[in-house]
C-alpha cells in the first residue's frame, strides 16, 4: 500500500509503523521533531502501525496546538514518573493536558506543597536526559484490574471498572518503572519534555465529588522551547501583578467575607463609585438605542421554574426558599420576569420589537473551589436584555447587538473572537426551532462581517448562542458576550402579538447580555488597566497635594471649582511631605495629581502630574478641567460622568 506524507507518496511496508514510513518520507532533522501523526485524522503514537485503511499521514510537532496538547499530556506522566520515584507509597490518580499546561492528582499522606518542586523537576530532568521511552500496550480488563490491584494502584482499578461493559481490552503507557492507565497517544519518548515548570499545587476531590478523598494535585506546564516557557511565565508573572483580586483589595474597590458571604462581594465607596459610572453609563446606551429599563422580583413560584423548564435543565445551580407554604426559587437569570412583563399587556406587530434591559442581580450556585475573585461568584449582575420580535425582524435585531458588542469592545480596546455554539443533549424545543434559531445566529454573523467558530452542543437548552471571547492585554480569552435565540420560551409562556392580519402569532425572543457578569467584566477591566483606569471611569480622576499647610485654602477652592465642574477630586491636606503624598497618589492610580504650593497658590492654579511619572506643569482650574474632559472622551459627554466623591 501506499499513503501521502506531505504530498509525497510512500510505500508502507507491511508490519511497518509510522516513524518507518515518516523516517523515509521526512528530512532526518524534520524527523527529529516529530512527536505524534495524525493517519487520515486520527492522532496516533508514532510506534503504532500503519492502519491498512490509512490514505494520507501527518506528522505532529511539539509546537502545533495539537502536538503541544500531547507534549503536556505526556509531561503530566512524566511527572507523575518522578512523583512515585521520589515518594514511595504515593498512589496516582488522574493525569490530564489543560489549557496551558496539565495536572496530576495524587493520594499522599502530607499534600504536596511549592518546596517540593525542585525535587520533581530535578528527576524529571533525569526522565527526559535518559530520554526514556513511552511503550504502549494492551491488556484484557480483568488482566489490567489485576496488574493494577497488584500494585496498590486502587484508583486504576476503580477506573478500569467504571468503563462500559463493552470495552474488553484497555491500554497501558510504561515509562521507565511507571506503568499507567492511558488512551494516548504519547510522545515517542520523555527527551521531548525538556521546557518544564511545575507552578503551584491544590486539593482536588477524587472524581470531582466533595463525598470523595481529598487528594494532592500539582499542576505544572510545558512547552516545546525554553523560549516560549520563559515568555509564558514571565505572562504569568505580569497577570500575578494585575490579579484582580489583589489590585482591587489594595485599591479599596471591594473585599469578600467569606464566613459570611461566600462568593458574594461587599464593594467599597471606591468600587461602588466606579461600577456605579460603569452602570449609569451602560443605562444611558440602552436608552440611546430603544431599549425599555424594567425589572422583575428576585423570587418567583417553583411552579414557574417548572414551566420554563429550568427547575428540570438547571435546578443544580439554583437556590430555593420557602415562604409559607410555597417553595420559590431565587432567579438565576431575568428571562422569566421579561417574558410576564411582556404578557402583562395585549401586542401588536406595530409594538414589536419590545426590548427589556435589567442590570438583575441574579444567583447561581457555584461550587466553593470553583469561586474566584470576581471571576466566579455566587452572587453577581448581568446587563440581562431580552428582545421579544416578529421572526422577519430576527436578524435585524441579532445585527444591532452584534454593533453594540462591537462598540463596547472598542470602547476598551478589546479584541475578541466570535463563537456560535449549538444544541446540547440536555436541551428543550423542536429541531425544527433549533434549526431556525442556529441559522439566524449564522446569517446575522455573515452579513455582519463577522468569522465565527462552532461549538458544538455548548448552546443553552432552550437555544443555540452566539458566545464573544474577548482578548485582554495579556492573550487571555474571557467569556462575557453572548446571543440567544429562543422560540421555545416564548411557547411555554404562550407569548404572542397581533400581526397585520388580525390574527395571534407567536415571537421570538433574543437573550443577550454584552458585559456578561458585571462583576466579571469589572474584574476583568481591573487586570487590563493593571488598577489604572481610564479617566473617565477612575472613581478618583485627581488628588489634590498641598506641600505645607499654609496652602490648604487654595487647595480647598481649587477642589471646590473642579467638584462643581463635575470632576471627581480628593485633597490630601495631610501634613506629609509631599514626595510621599505623591507615590501614595501614583500607587493609588489617580489618573491627575495635582500639587498646590506657593507658586500655584500665587498663579491660582496647580502642577499637574500623571499617574505615569509625566509632568504637564502648571494650569488652571479650568485648563485642568478641560483636561480631564478631554482625556475623558466620549463617555463624559454621553453623561453618567457627573459624581463627586468625598
Amino acid at each position: 500500500m501506499n499513503v501521502t506524507v506531505e504530498d509525497r507518496s510512500v510505500a508502507v511496508a507491511e508490519g511497518a509503523s509510522i516513524a518507518d514510513v515518516l523516517k523515509e518520507a521526512l528530512s532526518g532533522k524534520k524527523f527529529k521533531s516529530v512527536i505524534a501523526c495524525k493517519a487520515d485524522g486520527v492522532l496516533l503514537d508514532l510506534s503504532s502501525p500503519v492502519p491498512a485503511s490509512a490514505a494520507t499521514l501527518v506528522p505532529l510537532t511539539a509546537d502545533s496546538p495539537e502536538g503541544l496538547h500531547l507534549l503536556r499530556h505526556s509531561a503530566s506522566h512524566v511527572m507523575a514518573a518522578a512523583v512515585r520515584r521520589l515518594f514511595p507509597g504515593v498512589k496516582v490518580t488522574i493525569g490530564p493536558a489543560i489549557d496551558n499546561g496539565f495536572y496530576y492528582d495524587f493520594d499522599v499522606e502530607k499534600p504536596f506543597s511549592s518546596e517540593d518542586f525542585a525535587a520533581i523537576e530535578a528527576e524529571m530532568k533525569n526522565i527526559a536526559d535518559a530520554r526514556t521511552p513511552f511503550v504502549r500496550s494492551e491488556l484484557d480488563r480483568a488482566e489490567a484490574v489485576a496488574r493494577f490491584a497488584e500494585m496498590g494502584e486502587s484508583y486504576k482499578v476503580e477506573l478500569i471498572n467504571d468503563l462500559p461493559p463493552e470495552v474488553e481490552r484497555v491500554s497501558l503507557y510504561e515509562l521507565g518503572d511507571f506503568v499507567d492507565l492511558c488512551r494516548g497517544p504519547h510522545l515517542p519518548h520523555a527527551g521531548f519534555v525538556k521546557a518544564v515548570k511545575l507552578l503551584s499545587v491544590a486539593g482536588a476531590y477524587w472524581r470531582g465529588n466533595e463525598k470523595n478523598k481529598m487528594l494532592s494535585r500539582i499542576y505544572g506546564t510545558a512547552f516545546a522551547d525554553e523560549k516560549a516557557l520563559k515568555e509564558y511565565l514571565n505572562m504569568l508573572e505580569e497577570a500575578r501583578r494585575r490579579d484582580h483580586r489583589k489590585v482591587g483589595r489594595d485599591l479599596g474597590f471591594f473585599t469578600f467575607e467569606e464566613n459570611v458571604a461566600p462568593g458574594m462581594a461587599f464593594w467599597l465607596p471606591r468600587g461602588m463609585m466606579m461600577r456605579t459610572i460603569l452602570e449609569d453609563f451602560w443605562r444611558r446606551e440602552h436608552i440611546k438605542r430603544g431599549y425599555d429599563l424594567v425589572q422583575g422580583p428576585q423570587l418567583l413560584r417553583v411552579e414557574t421554574w417548572q414551566k420554563s423548564g429550568h427547575y428540570d435543565h438547571y435546578r443544580e445551580n439554583m437556590y430555593f426558599t420557602q415562604i409559607d407554604e410555597d417553595q420559590y426559587g431565587v432567579k438565576p437569570m431575568n428571562c422569566i420576569g421579561h417574558m410576564l412583563i411582556y404578557n402583562n399587556a395585549m401586542r401588536s406587530y406595530r409594538d414589536l420589537p419590545q426590548r427589556y434591559f435589567e442590570l438583575g442581580v441574579v444567583h447561581r450556585h457555584e461550587m466553593s473551589g470553583a469561586l474566584h475573585g470576581l471571576f466566579r461568584v455566587r452572587q453577581f449582575t448581568q446587563d440581562d436584555a431580552h428582545i421579544i420580535c416578529a421572526p422577519e425582524q430576527l436578524e435585524g435585531e441579532i445585527l444591532g447587538v452584534m454593533k453594540l458588542i462591537q462598540d463596547l469592545m472598542g470602547l476598551f480596546g478589546f479584541q475578541y473572537k466570535v463563537g456560535i455554539s449549538t444544541r446540547p443533549e440536555d436541551s428543550i424545543g423542536t429541531d425544527e426551532a433549533w434549526e431556525l434559531a442556529t441559522d439566524a445566529l449564522m446569517q446575522a454573523c455573515r452579513h455582519a462581517g463577522i468569522a465565527y467558530d462552532i461549538n458544538e452542543g455548548d448552546g443553552a437548552f432552550y437555544g443555540p448562542k452566539i458566545d464573544v471571547r474577548l482578548l485582554d492585554c495579556l492573550g487571555r480569552e474571557w467569556q462575557c458576550s453572548t446571543i440567544q435565540v429562543d422560540f421555545t420560551l416564548p411557547e411555554r409562556f404562550d407569548l404572542t402579538y397581533v400581526g397585520q392580519d388580525g390574527e395571534r402569532h407567536r415571537p421570538v425572543m433574543v437573550h443577550r447580555a454584552i458585559m456578561g457578569s458585571l462583576e466579571r467584566f469589572i474584574g476583568i477591566l481591573i487586570e487590563q488597566f493593571a488598577g489604572a483606569l481610564p479617566a473617565w471611569l477612575a472613581p478618583v480622576q485627581a488628588r489634590i497635594l498641598t506641600v505645607t499647610d499654609a496652602h490648604n485654602d487654595a487647595a480647598a477652592a481649587l477642589e471646590a471649582a473642579l467638584k462643581a465642574a463635575g470632576i471627581r477630586v480628593e485633597a490630601d491636606l495631610r501634613n506629609e511631605k509631599l514626595g510621599f503624598k505623591v507615590r501614595e497618589a501614583q500607587v493609588a492610580k489617580i489618573p491627575y495629581i495635582l500639587v498646590v504650593g506657593d507658586k500655584e497658590v500665587e498663579a491660582g492654579g496647580a502642577n499637574v502630574r500623571l499617574r505615569n511619572g509625566d509632568n504637564l506643569g502648571l494650569k488652571s482650574a479650568a485648563e485642568i478641567e478641560e483636561l480631564i474632559r478631554t482625556d475623558c472622551g466620549e463617555p463624559f459627554q454621553r453623561g453618567g460622568m457627573r459624581y463627586s466623591f468625598a
